[in-house]
């Protein structure tokens, strides 16, 4: 498959990694088995990976391309991470060097949701009421009422944009804490829209998407379903859904990733930007050892005054 201008030949399927040709120099170079693209390190051609396509593998239908580039994805980790006063010492400095940007795979899934709801709803009125105190004066109060109704029905939705991640890099809910894309901006996939960028292939398994794309789904619908209801408030709402007409498409969306390992028994932080609209998320681990400086500090505010009224003490 061509990209760029490097000609991907020769490949044989190991069962971890890839061996395949560079074109433009004729070294071999070894690809790890979840990676699309790769980058030649003798002349630096860029190479997308002509896989087969399986149930779990299968082939991007879509992409959206990166909008936000490297400069500017550090700008947003380091802003980022300079906002998180107990992340550990200087990390922010490592965003320029360390943010690479990655085509994640996830899939677009769609479906009809059919549901049936049942709900009490609160209606409010007012009602004025008159009083008089110990004194004989009169009081006039207006308070807030609420009248409760049953309502139950049918409810018909088209779900159009729920993306689950196929990452077991980026879980899910990280994946969500930088949504929403925006899909007007949906092409479909060519081997040179990755070109140059790091592109992952898909390692959940696609039954294991769509069980994720089912939740969040039926989550969803719950939502609209609120929304929809009449009345002031909703006091309960119980709805039954099911989804027909399902479809699920690969798509790669772009993440600036920032990762660091600042300690070899801690667990990295990182940080994670949508290539697309610039949203941030990040998992940053508190630095014990900021917390022991302020401590000690702190403890060095407290004990220097005490000191000093003993030393004066004592020179009297």
């Amino acid at each position: 498959m061509m990209m760029g201008d490097t000609l991907v030949t020769g490949m044989e399927e190991a069962s971890q990694q890839l061996e395949i040709s560079c074109e433009s120099c004729g070294a071999k170079i070894v690809v790890e088995a979840h990676l699309r693209t790769s980058s030649c390190p003798y002349c630096d051609s860029p190479s997308v990976i002509d896989r087969t396509a399986t149930s779990d593998r299968p082939d991007p239908v879509f992409a959206i391309g990166f909008a936000i580039d490297r400069h500017r994805a550090g700008r947003l980790v380091r802003r980022f991470l300079g906002r998180k006063k107990m992340a550990p010492f200087g990390i922010e400095r490592s965003a320029a060097e360390k943010v690479h940007g990655v085509y994640v795979p996830a899939y677009l899934f769609s479906a009809l949701a059919v549901s049936r709801f049942a709900a009490r709803i609160g209606e409010d009125y007012w009602v004025t009421e008159v009083s008089r105190d110990s004194k004989g004066r009169t009081r006039v109060r207006r308070r807030r009422k609420t009248e409760l109704c049953d309502l139950q029905g049918p409810h018909r939705t088209y779900l159009g944009d729920v993306l689950v991640t196929a990452s077991g890099g980026i879980a899910n809910h990280e994946m969500e804490a930088i949504e929403p894309y925006s899909l007007d901006e949906l092409r479909r996939y060519t081997p040179g829209l990755v070109a140059g960028w790091i592109s992952e292939e898909p390692s959940l398994a696609r039954d294991e998407c769509l069980m994720l794309a089912t939740r969040e789904s039926t989550a969803k619908v719950g939502r609209m379903l609120r929304a929809f209801m009449p009345g002031d408030s909703v006091h309960s709402l119980d709805y039954e859904t099911e989804l027909e007409d399902e479809k699920a498409d690969l798509t790669l969306l772009p993440v600036w990733v920032f990762a660091m390992r600042y300690a070899a028994d801690k667990a990295p932080v990182r940080v994670l930007v949508n290539g697309q609209t610039g949203k941030v998320w990040g998992k940053v681990v508190i630095s014990w050892a900021k917390i022991g400086l302020i401590a000690a500090v702190v403890l060095g505010l407290v004990a220097v005054p005490v000191l000093v009224a003993v030393i004066a003490g004592l020179l009297q």
